[in-house]
């Protein structure tokens, strides 16, 4: 008979082998009784008097054009829970979050802070989702499961020319990691803007055994009129011209309807433990003249699988007014600035298939 233990929250009462350790600004390197032990730090000032052991390091500085280690993890073990915050917000697309596996020279994930916690905007946006939760005013978490067999490298690299503080915390259990657990990717790609009736590319050229598992897209408006009737696609296992997957708008792929657009109020911002349009920056009329949505679809219940390769694509594609055609309505190819982070589980720690690294030109919020 199965128990009601095995699965869901029932796990949490099961006992297990494992260690939970955490790294922080106040125990760098995650050691066993080794916590809240630092003499000098961001902290040290606000703690005259206190001593050692009241919030002397809480955070650290990071200069400009420097990468800094947030934690270096030998294995085999699990992260299970990032947080972190900056000072100031618009740090969240000039940094580029890394996680390196088991050694690997090449990033399994390479993503602007920001958006790689559905914030890609350096606006603060309520989610709160299953992997993913961003807290006023700033406190972004991350629940993936992140397996590794013999290290965790995590950076953050700061790209700006201004000085940035970051507060963050790195949970993780130190235990055997299954023959069958695959290492978490994240991968962010920016069409600023997608050539007219061409399409913005998520993903290209995955090669192994995995299954995709979620989709931020930061999507700036450059056409007036409705602009998500575009398709997203997914191109499995040696699909060509046409894919496997076909979805039939974005705002459908988004679990939204008719727009987004509840009669009266406009576009409505949602957020739910699998999906959201999360972000709805509207026009000010002089100097933030675009429409901006940002907005998230985890593939948990449903992850996409896929056994030798991956593409993932999404049309820019609008609804213009009709055209000598009688019709109320006609589709109308746009030319929108989207910027896309996908997240997979692969069976390999690293692929060759990852883009260039954007330079801060690239991540410009505009």
């Amino acid at each position: 008979m199965t128990s009601s233990l095995s699965s869901g929250l029932g796990g949490i009462a099961l006992r297990t082998s494992a260690v939970t350790r955490s790294i922080s600004a106040e125990n760098f390197t995650g050691a066993k009784g080794a916590g809240g032990m630092a003499t000098e730090g961001t902290g040290a000032r606000a703690a005259t008097g206190l001593g050692q052991g009241w919030k002397i390091s809480p955070s650290i500085h990071i200069a400009p054009g420097e990468t800094a280690v947030l934690g270096e993890i030998d294995g085999p073990g699990t992260i299970t829970h990032i947080w972190c915050t900056t000072a100031p917000h618009q740090a969240w697309r000039r940094t580029l979050l890394r996680i390196h596996w088991d050694g690997e020279q090449e990033p399994a994930v390479e993503v602007p802070l920001g958006d790689f916690f559905c914030n890609g905007w350096n606006i603060f946006s309520q989610v709160s989702s299953v992997p993913v939760a961003a807290n006023p005013n700033g406190g972004f978490n991350a629940y993936w499961p992140m397996p590794f067999r013999r290290s965790a490298r995590i950076t953050l690299e700061n790209l700006s020319a201004a000085e940035i503080v970051l507060y963050y915390q790195i949970d993780y259990e130190l235990d055997d990691v299954p023959d069958d657990a695959s290492y978490l990717h994240a991968q962010w790609r920016r069409s600023h803007p997608v050539p007219r009736g061409e399409v913005h590319t998520l993903l290209d050229g995955v090669q192994g055994a995995g299954h995709y598992v979620g989709t931020y897209l930061a999507w700036g408006v450059n056409d007036p009129g409705w602009w998500g009737e575009g398709e997203v696609k997914f191109y499995l296992d040696g699909d060509d011209e046409f894919p496997t997957i076909c979805g039939t708008g974005t705002e459908d792929y988004f679990g939204g309807a008719w727009n987004f657009d509840v009669p009266g109020t406009g576009y409505t911002a949602f957020t739910t433990p699998y999906l959201g349009l999360n972000q709805v920056l509207r026009p000010d009329g002089l100097y933030a003249s675009q429409q901006r949505f940002g907005m998230y679809r985890w593939h948990l219940p449903d992850p996409i699988r896929f056994a030798e390769d991956l593409r993932v694509t999404v049309q820019s594609l609008g609804i213009g007014p009709g055209h000598h055609n009688g019709l109320p309505h006609r589709y109308r190819p746009t030319s929108d600035d989207i910027a896309s982070t996908a997240w997979f589980y692969l069976d390999r720690p690293s692929t060759p298939s990852r883009p260039e690294t954007p330079g801060l030109i690239d991540l410009e919020v505009d």
